[in-house]
């Protein structure tokens, strides 16, 4: 088996020994170094080139979003963005992801060394979602891994026989993961005002959804937000499901909101596309259109094969575009996709679609 060669890049001394500590338990992965900054990193770099680099962005000398432009520049490599959870940190890896990072981790500014030991799953599977990247666009060498057992959205909500009748309003449900904060942007930012409303689940830490909606929000000509329990899915509307909690369409009358609940992980993830799409079949059914992007695994896989079969239409996007074709393949495996589309595409599907094509 070809081990995931990992270079961590942190200013801070403890945070170097225990990420390195965590991802040397994988028999998998490789750590073959680490340094305090970019400067440090670059001459390592040199003399052996990692498959993934987990990246802090705040550091002397140079700060790992120019590092980041400049490698992406000269040779594109996956980044995980590993970051302070806190409003500011937030602010800085939407920059990152802009700048083509794969994914974030997360580390608290108190009790970093127990947080990184307790968490470290979270950390070992980006890092092997980096790795499996899109070769012609990360320009990396794919390392296969395994999907290990989880939870299904039954921890969350039962499936439904059907779906309730049919009404005037229309809703797109979206499923993203690694890749999918650069999807999205190309999605969203290509829609006109008007068009259905929105609502979408991207695998994301908890204080990272409120600071990546806003910037989509800026960029977009619809409005983008993070979900608040109770909001109404309007045309012209995206939201996002907040980090670390569940979102479900609910009917209200001939109208959809969205809930916000608790509850434990998903395939994996909190907030989760199966869960999402598990109530989207059962609330909106052939009202709905369901649209499954790049990420690893297989979360909404399951919840896209209930909305086709209660007469949404489904589509998820194509191998080429993706970062990882995981999610959108393991849909397609199921029978779950009635059209796979390149990415540049996806913004024109949504659009027919409300227009009733």
């Amino acid at each position: 088996m070809t081990r995931i060669k990992v270079l961590i890049v942190d200013d801070s001394a403890v945070v170097r020994q225990v990420l390195t500590a965590n991802l040397s338990q994988d028999p998998g992965i490789e750590v073959i170094g680490a340094a305090s900054d970019p400067v440090f990193a670059m001459a390592k770099m040199a003399a052996q080139w990692p498959d993934v680099i987990v990246l802090d962005v705040e550091m002397p000398r140079m700060d790992g979003i120019t590092f980041l432009k400049k490698l992406m520049a000269e040779r594109p490599t996956p980044v995980v963005i590993c970051s302070t959870l806190t409003e500011k940190g937030a602010e800085t890896t939407m920059q990152a992801l802009a700048a083509g990072a794969v994914s974030i981790v997360t580390k608290p500014k108190v009790g970093l060394k127990q947080f990184l030991q307790d968490d470290s799953e979270s950390l070992v599977n980006a890092v092997k979602a980096a790795a499996r990247a899109n070769l012609r666009r990360l320009g990396v060498s794919a390392v296969a891994v395994p999907v290990q057992a989880k939870l299904t959205a039954d921890a969350i909500l039962p499936a439904g026989s059907h779906a309730m009748a049919e009404t005037t309003d229309r809703v797109v449900a979206i499923g993203t993961s690694t890749g999918g904060t650069q999807a999205l942007e190309v999605v969203l930012t290509a829609l006109p005002r008007v068009c259905p409303g929105i609502v979408i689940v991207q695998h994301m830490p908890e204080k990272f959804t409120g600071a990546f909606a806003d910037r989509l929000n800026n960029l977009c000509q619809i409005e983008v937000r993070e979900a608040v329990n109770g909001d109404r899915v309007l045309p012209g509307l995206a939201l996002i499901a907040q980090g670390g909690r569940h979102m479900l369409l609910k009917r209200s009358g001939a109208h959809y909101r969205v809930e916000i609940v608790d509850g434990p992980p998903v395939s994996r993830h909190r907030p989760s596309v199966d869960v999402l799409f598990r109530s989207v079949a059962k609330c909106a059914g052939k009202n709905a259109l369901g649209i499954i992007m790049t990420g690893m695994g297989d979360d909404g896989a399951k919840g896209l094969k209930e909305m086709h079969d209660m007469g949404a239409r489904t589509v998820g996007q194509d191998e080429d575009s993706c970062v990882v074709y995981g999610m959108p393949k393991e849909a397609a495996k199921l029978g779950s996709v009635d059209r796979e589309l390149p990415l540049g595409r996806i913004a024109y599907e949504i659009v027919a679609y409300g227009g009733g094509r």
